[in-house]
């Protein structure tokens, strides 16, 4: 593992370099490119702020957060944009990795049961049933086991089922393949608007702040980050900021933006057959964005807890939160 891995950040230090004038190149694995909390990244390529930076990406999507997780272990990434939970998820296996620019301040999941699941009115109910996720060990997982301990069940008393984020996480939960699922948007929109108004019962929704305070007890919780090994973020400091700003200028431009001037930056595909919902999901999704790139220690520490109540390894672990993150390249970029 670790050959690829420093071929990987050797690379990307030759290309970065100032001598040769060459771009960097990087490999970003994304847990699910279309869903709206990865929305900043996709925006700042199609805009092209990583190219204007001197940063030269190129996506590898994937399933879910683990998946990419994956990828950046076996070295066929080099960062990766995922959610925050898994620089502390590994600290806790004694692997170092860091999130170096946020783009989420609220996590914008939503525990939705399917209008075909009868009997599910609370999480308690949930004990027993099969409840999808991304993928089992992404951050959608994690939620889904901290809201049933929360609930006074233990974190495996649902049936966890892997369904993706996009096109196949929405038909798994109308056709009734799942009972219940941790939904990202623009799915969770387009489950609403298909089922009916008030037919979708939402068990948890962290997409607004006051959603984030109920469910966290935190005002802003840190979620979807580029982040990567702590030795390429070293190794690689230019790099990192270059693309640390290249997101920090797509949030920005998503504030002065409204969602359908987004949405028409976005791939045609991402709205589907029906972009009318996708720009009213995005719309509703904006508030969501950072508007500075930074992670909070509250929120960093919030996410710790979360993790501590869901997964015994990381439970039983000394944690150093601060060494999962870094605020340097945000701060240099405002």
């Amino acid at each position: 593992m670790a050959l690829p891995l420093a071929a990987c950040a050797e690379g990307a230090e030759d290309s970065s370099s100032g001598d040769s004038g060459a771009k960097a190149e990087v490999t970003i694995g994304v847990g699910g490119k279309a869903l709206m909390v990865y929305l900043p990244t996709t925006l700042a390529d199609e805009l092209g702020y990583f190219d204007e930076e001197g940063v030269d990406v190129t996506f590898n999507d994937l399933q879910g957060g683990s998946k990419a997780l994956q990828a950046l272990q076996g070295g066929s990434v080099d960062v990766v944009n995922g959610f925050y939970e898994h620089t502390i998820q590994m600290q806790a296996k004694n692997r170092d990795l860091k999130a170096f620019v946020a783009m989420l301040r609220y996590p914008s999941m939503v525990l939705a049961v399917s209008p075909q699941a009868k009997g599910i009115a609370s999480v308690k109910d949930l004990k027993g049933k099969k409840v999808g996720v991304t993928a089992p060990g992404s951050s959608t997982d994690f939620f889904l086991k901290y809201l049933l301990k929360g609930n006074g069940l233990e974190p495996d008393a649902a049936s966890v089922h892997g369904i993706g984020g996009d096109a196949s996480a929405l038909a798994a939960v109308e056709n009734g393949q799942v009972d219940a699922a941790v939904l990202l948007e623009p799915s969770y929109s387009l489950l609403d608007k298909r089922a009916g108004a008030g037919k979708v019962k939402v068990l948890a929704d962290t997409r607004t702040e006051e959603g984030v305070k109920e469910v966290f007890d935190v005002t802003s919780y840190p979620s979807a980050v580029l982040y990567s090994n702590a030795d390429w973020v070293e190794e690689n400091s230019e790099t990192a900021g270059k693309m640390a700003k290249a997101i920090i200028r797509a949030l920005d431009w998503i504030e002065q933006h409204s969602a359908q001037e987004i949405a028409d930056k976005m791939p045609k595909e991402y709205g589907g057959d029906d972009p009318e919902t996708y720009v009213a999901a995005l719309e509703g999704a904006k508030d969501a964005y950072s508007q500075d790139g930074l992670i909070e220690t509250e929120g960093a520490e919030a996410v710790a807890e979360v993790l501590k109540l869901s997964n015994p390894e990381v439970a039983e672990a000394e944690l150093d939160v601060s060494k999962t993150f870094t605020n340097e390249f945000a701060e240099a970029s405002s």
